[in-house]
């Protein structure tokens, strides 16, 4: 990623040409976005933002920019945006301190380890999860995100009718994504841009577009009458994430790095 320009008030960074959400305020207004460690045990969401809100999920969240967009045009919402990879989030928390956002917090680990140990069940309003990974070495297949047995733990963390948003640029994950989504949620494939974000709301999705690649996206309302009982009877019967991974993309995924 290139140096961050320097912060002054009313700033308006640009990534490939985006705005990134928000403006950056003055130092004695800036935020304390991190959340250094997970503490054991379930989050306590309230304690944790400081008030009773609707709560919004961000797993790969990367640099925070879909995180911050959310959080920017919908301060009615907490939002907790978490990754694997301690670089991006220290890109994520400094935009979000410097952009004095209390509705946010960002964090490191990883979506299906804060499902399944941290959150309470049906204490989320929303999941959103862009561009997870599709790991090409068949050794690391089992690192594939999105299985039967996590669309558990989401529905579970889930509101009764919560939404759960989905997005890749891979057609082998897209193609076995929505073969399993409406067996845990009201599914809907979403076409075109983002209303909200027409260019991208993530720097995945604008350098793919900018190369020409599709973008697969859709979402899901957390099925009511599914009870925890079914949900895994139903993942024990589905497969597992086995899909050709589309090495094309390879070279999008190392510039992203970058």
């Amino acid at each position: 990623m290139p140096p961050a320009p320097a912060p002054y008030p009313g700033l308006v960074e640009m990534e490939f040409g985006v705005p990134i959400p928000g403006v950056i305020v003055e130092e004695s207004r800036w935020a304390r976005t991190a959340l250094k460690k997970i503490p054991a045990g379930i989050l306590d969401w309230p304690a944790l933002f400081g008030r009773t809100a609707p709560v919004i999920i961000d797993m790969g969240c990367g640099n925070g920019r879909s995180t911050l967009h959310s959080a920017v045009a919908r301060p009615e919402f907490d939002h907790l945006g978490v990754d694997i990879l301690p670089v991006v989030i220290r890109y994520a928390t400094r935009r979000g301190n410097q952009r004095g956002l209390t509705n946010v917090r960002f964090a490191v680990i990883g979506g299906r380890e804060l499902l399944a140990d941290h959150v309470a069940p049906h204490s989320v309003a929303e999941i959103h999860c862009y561009h997870p990974q599709p790991f090409y070495d068949p050794r690391e297949f089992n690192r594939r995100l999105i299985t039967p047995e996590f669309l558990v733990t989401a529905h579970r963390a889930l509101l009764p009718g919560g939404r759960f948003y989905l997005q890749t640029d891979n057609p082998g994950y897209w193609a076995y994504m929505r073969s399993i989504m409406p067996e845990f949620f009201e599914w809907s494939e979403l076409s075109g841009p983002w209303p909200d974000a027409p260019l991208g709301k993530t720097r995945r999705e604008i350098m793919a577009t900018s190369k020409k690649l599709p973008i697969f996206r859709g979402v899901g309302a957390a099925r009511i009458e599914l009870s925890l009982e079914d949900a895994l009877a139903k993942a024990a019967r589905l497969p597992p994430p086995v899909f050709n991974a589309d090495r094309r993309l390879r070279e999008l995924d190392r510039e992203e790095r970058e």
